[in-house]
C-alpha cells in the first residue's frame, strides 16, 4: 500500500491487459484509486481486472472497458463511462501501444506482428495509432478535468527510451534503417511537453515515462534466449532488464502530491541505457 492514501480518486490506465500497463493499474489500485483499465483483448482485460481485485480486495473498484482508443468514438466512450461510474477522473495514464491491432499491408488486413522487409506506408499507420490514442484520450480527459474546480490532475504518457535513442538494429529489421516505432515515441515526447506547457496554469500536470528494456511479453524473444538476453543486459549500465513494477511505481509517484511541482518532464527509467 502506498504511503499516500487516494480513496475516492480515479485513474484510467490504457493498454493494461498485460505488462507495464497491468502493473501500473495494479499499483494504483493498491494505492486506493478506483481504476478503469482498457485494452483490445477483452478476455485478457477482464482477467486482469479479476487478478487485481484479488490482490487489493473487494473494497477497491477495478473496471474493464475494452475498445480501440485510436478511434475517436471509443476514446470518448471510455472517458464518458469512467465519469458515469465514478463521477470524476484524476489521473490518465496513456500506455496503449495497440500491438494487437490488425494492420493493413498493401491494402489488406494482416495480423503480422513483424515488419515487412521494407516498412510500408501502411505500417506507419500502426505507430500513428499509438500517438493518436494518447492524443484522443487526453483531449477527452482534459475536457472533463477542466469542468471541475480542483487543481490537482495528472496525465502520464508512457513512451520509450527509444524516443531519443536510435535503435541500432532497425536496419536489420527493415533493411532501410527507418523504424516507425522510434518516430512514434518521439511524437509522444513532443505531445507530452506541448500539453504540459499549454495546461500548466490549469492544475493539470503532464509528464512522461521513457522505459528502457522491460521484462514483458513484448521482449519474450529476448527473455527466451539467454545468450541474447545477457548480451543486451551488458549494454545496460546496471546490467539487468527492468521489471514492470519499477515503471508502475514511477507512474504512481508522478500522479501523487509528491510530484506536485513536476510537469513537462520525461523520466528515463532505463537502468542508465540512455546514458550510452
Amino acid at each position: 500500500m502506498s504511503d499516500e492514501v487516494n480513496n475516492g480518486k480515479v485513474a484510467i490506465v490504457t493498454g493494461s491487459c498485460r505488462g507495464v500497463g497491468r502493473a501500473i493499474a495494479s499499483e494504483f489500485a493498491k494505492a486506493g484509486y478506483s481504476v478503469i483499465i482498457n485494452g483490445l483483448d477483452e478476455m485478457a482485460l477482464n482477467q486482469t481486472a479479476e487478478d487485481i481485485a484479488k490482490i487489493v480486495g473487494k473494497n477497491n473498484r477495478v473496471v474493464s472497458i475494452p475498445g480501440d482508443i485510436s478511434e475517436e468514438q471509443a476514446s470518448k466512450l471510455l472517458l464518458e463511462k469512467a465519469v458515469q461510474l465514478f463521477g470524476r477522473i484524476d489521473v490518465l495514464v496513456n500506455n496503449a501501444e495497440l500491438l494487437d491491432k490488425p494492420k493493413k499491408i498493401n491494402g489488406n488486413i494482416s495480423n503480422q506482428s513483424s515488419p515487412t522487409s521494407y516498412f510500408t506506408l501502411e505500417e506507419y499507420e500502426f505507430p500513428d495509432s499509438n500517438l493518436k490514442a494518447a492524443y484522443l484520450c487526453t483531449k477527452e480527459a482534459v475536457k472533463r478535468m477542466l469542468k471541475k474546480d480542483e487543481k490537482n490532475y495528472s496525465i502520464i504518457n508512457i513512451s520509450s527510451c527509444h524516443e531519443s535513442i536510435s535503435q541500432s538494429d532497425s536496419y536489420e529489421a527493415s533493411k532501410s534503417g527507418v523504424n516507425p516505432f522510434t518516430s512514434s515515441k518521439a511524437g509522444v515526447e513532443c505531445l507530452t511537453k506541448t500539453l504540459a506547457l499549454e495546461l500548466a496554469d490549469t492544475g493539470i500536470r503532464v509528464n512522461g515515462i521513457a522505459p528502457g528494456i522491460i521484462a514483458t511479453d513484448t521482449n519474450k524473444e529476448l527473455l527466451d534466449n539467454k545468450e541474447k538476453k545477457k548480451q543486451k543486459e551488458n549494454e545496460i549500465p546496471i546490467h539487468r532488464m527492468g521489471q514492470p513494477e519499477e515503471i508502475a511505481k514511477v507512474a504512481l509517484f508522478l500522479a501523487s502530491n509528491n510530484a506536485s511541482y513536476i510537469t513537462g518532464t520525461i523520466l528515463d527509467v532505463d537502468g542508465g541505457l540512455s546514458l550510452n
